[in-house]
């Protein structure tokens, strides 16, 4: 449907970046007057622009100006001058729109021309990022831009606030954190209080801790340990990430409660003595698992009662469900990892440990039980919101992604998002070929180090991504064995991530990742730092080799990967490996080519890359993206109906707060105020009458309202 509109109405992309070409034409107009400018002058600018909106001129009145300044500033602070396409970046952005860039086209310098632009009304603006590298990363590569222009820039990580101060130096020790990509100086960040860092110009944080920090200033006791202002603009990097991954997950601020049960470890020896198909049934595709009337006869033997399902029986139930759910649906090394003797929960998405987070309903509790580890107490749900909901609250909102075409409805339907493609500054070079399709797992995974030996030969990098830690531990033990020479990058050994990452462009590396790589991650060709000779010899063998072991549920997370190679118009290749027994594929019935393969005599380490099959396993991407999408959707349905009680309790709590340290006499009134009101909607409610006239008397409060001993 979409591409008959497209050809009846032309398409509304081109259209778009047509419109905003003039607008580019516009702020190239005014570089040479600025290049004519001394530092001073080129500061000057900043106050020029706010005394003008305070005069009454709109921002959209300042859009050119304020971007050919920042332009010149990362010229002259960075060594770095926008491109064209940047400049389209930051109109989108600055609309209120999704930007979808490509690998490697500066999204991270393109955030900067909005955020100057937004930071100017001095309301605020955030920085979104997917962790607390990429936040201080990206605080003290962009600071320099925004401290030259006389804008403040704070960072807010978990243990605390930062703020960007040139002034700032760690001496000798410290200066360097390797947890990403490159490794980050510590210099120019000074510790500071996390409202100081909301205080600041701009913002940089992680989605998690501007979540947590605003329900914790809604359960705070006083303004003074409130840290965040009003939510004015954020832009939201890796987008789809955020939005779409992590929407169906909410976050929680939860306390202590009662004891955890012993009935989780006797449960979890029951259902360990279960058998699949006799006594309980997998549905893959929903993530379930059910007892069959065997298991349940089971179980009560075990348990020595007579009915499972009966009232008084309830809580034994619930046990029930959970170590079944625990041993059938979660799976170590892939949904989580046992480390130090802990459970901790590996994204899914991004292959990262997700610490502190736990699963709810008691599994993460079943889980411990199975694995045999000390069992954490239960807890209470305190405060809760979900991404959707939080980001709904900016005035304004935009984001930056690789891969959000695909999610374009729902950016569009759930959050009024419009995506915009934005061209690259370089042709893409990188071929993307057929994915081959072997009978077998271990068919596959034979032919990979065959093929794989051969590119470290010739000196081709090759980049191997996996679906979970378990699949990546396989194919390491296959490689040793082969006599390849590998790195392994994973959620257990993820302190190394800089150094791999950084070396996954030289010559002859081979590299099996996780999704950790396939997000965020830019890798250079030759190495990191690599001289000019390192990085043309990697370009003439064909550049960054990308292999996927297997297709994720979503196109996006397959498309990352894609993406690592090819960056900025550099030679690639990308190829996914597949076989039969891949998840998706036995979820979504690989029976009959299967079949089909097996009465043509193929044998199991031999592909066929057909088409039809592609096509299919695409269809089902597709589909299982529209179940999760009615997931998300229907999970903000009931936390819109949350949403509507949480945002009147929080603004009568923040009322309370302010009357009480700005006019702590009038407090008593407000208070009284208050709660005449509820009660005069309580008595209207359940009167019989549109007058309010109840149906039985009601005595009259006493005069002065509700007061108890010794209230003033």
């Amino acid at each position: 449907m979409s591409k008959i509109l497209k050809v009846l109405f032309g398409d509304p992309n081109k259209k778009l970046l047509s419109e905003l070409g003039h607008e580019v034409e516009k702020i190239n107009a005014l570089e040479s007057g600025l290049l004519a400018l001394s530092d001073e002058q080129l500061k000057a600018k900043t106050t020029e622009f706010k005394n003008r909106l305070v005069a009454g001129e709109v921002i959209d009145d300042l859009v050119h100006e304020a971007f050919a300044v920042v332009r010149e500033a990362g010229r002259r602070t960075l060594g770095q001058r926008h491109f064209d396409v940047q400049l389209i970046g930051g109109l989108v952005l600055h609309r209120g729109q999704i930007a979808e860039m490509r690998t490697g086209e500066g999204k991270t310098l393109t955030s900067t021309l909005a955020l100057y632009t937004n930071a100017l009304r001095g309301q605020g603006c955030h920085l979104v990022t997917v962790n607390d590298y990429l936040a201080k990363r990206d605080a003290v590569w962009m600071g320099q831009i925004f401290d030259f222009l006389g804008l403040s820039v704070g960072c807010i990580q978990q243990d605390g606030g930062l703020m960007y101060d040139r002034g700032f130096t760690q001496g000798e020790e410290g200066q360097e954190g390797d947890k990403g990509s490159f490794r980050v100086r510590e210099d120019y960040l000074r510790p500071c209080s996390r409202k100081e860092a909301y205080d600041a110009d701009i913002t940089y944080g992680t989605n998690n801790q501007f979540g947590f920090d605003y329900l914790r200033d809604n359960m705070a006791p006083s303004l003074d340990q409130c840290v965040m202002r009003e939510l004015h603009y954020a832009i939201v990097d890796e987008i789809d990430s955020i939005l779409i991954d992590e929407a169906r997950t909410p976050l929680i601020i939860s306390a202590p409660a009662e004891k955890s049960n012993d009935l989780y470890y006797r449960f979890a020896q029951i259902a360990a003595t279960l058998n699949e198909k006799e006594d309980f049934n997998i549905d893959e595709k929903m993530r379930a698992s059910t007892l069959t009337e065997a298991g349940i006869e089971k179980i009560e033997r075990t348990l020595g009662i007579e009915n499972l399902y009966a009232i008084d029986q309830g809580i034994y139930q619930r046990f029930a469900d959970t170590a079944l759910r625990a041993r059938a649906n979660y799976q170590r090394d892939v949904h989580y990892v046992v480390k130090d003797g802990a459970v901790i929960i590996v994204d899914e998405f991004t292959g990262r440990l997700m610490q502190g987070r736990r699963f709810s309903e008691g599994i993460h509790q079943a889980i411990e039980a199975k694995e045999g580890v000390p069992i954490q107490n239960e807890s209470r749900t305190m405060a809760t919101i979900t991404f959707q909901n939080l980001f709904r609250m900016y005035h304004k909102l935009s984001g930056m992604t690789g891969t959000a075409a695909t999610e374009a409805e729902e950016f569009a339907k759930i959050y009024n998002l419009e995506v915009v493609e934005i061209p690259t500054n370089k042709p893409i070079t990188r071929i993307d070929a057929q994915d081959r399709i072997y009978k077998t797992e271990t068919g596959k995974f034979l032919a990979l180090a065959r093929e794989i030996k051969a590119y470290q030969e010739k000196g081709q990098p090759v980049l191997v991504g996996t679906v979970s830690v378990e699949k990546n531990e396989i194919l390491s033990s296959l490689f040793t064995k082969a006599g390849i020479r590998h790195e392994v990058l994973n959620a257990k050994n993820h302190a190394r991530e800089g150094e791999i990452i950084a070396q996954a462009g030289r010559k002859g590396a081979v590299t099996i990742a996780t999704n950790m790589a396939g997000r965020g991650v830019d890798i250079k060709l030759g190495g990191n730092p690599a001289t000019k000779e390192e990085e043309e010899e990697v370009k003439q063998l064909g550049g960054l080799h990308v292999i996927g072991t297997e297709r994720h549920d979503a196109r996006r997370i397959d498309n990352q990967l894609r993406g690592r190679s090819g960056r900025q118009g550099d030679p690639g290749y990308t190829q996914f490996y597949l076989s039969m027994e891949d998840s998706l594929m036995r979820i979504f019935g690989s029976d009959r080519a299967k079949g089909m393969m097996d009465r043509l005599g193929i044998p199991d380490d031999q592909p066929i890359e057909a088409k039809l099959i592609t096509s299919s396993i695409e269809k089902a991407q597709v589909r299982v993206e529209g179940h999760h999408f009615d997931a998300r959707k229907h999970l903000l349905e009931y936390d819109d109906v949350l949403n509507k009680h949480r945002e009147i309790i929080y603004a009568r709590r923040r009322e309370v707060l302010e009357a009480f340290a700005n006019e702590p006499e009038k407090l008593r009134d407000r208070i009284l105020d208050i709660i005449e009101g509820e009660v005069e909607q309580i008595v209207l409610f359940h009167s019989s009458e549109q007058t309010g006239r109840p149906q039985s008397s009601v005595s009259p409060l006493p005069e002065g309202g509700l007061r108890g001993e010794g209230a003033g």
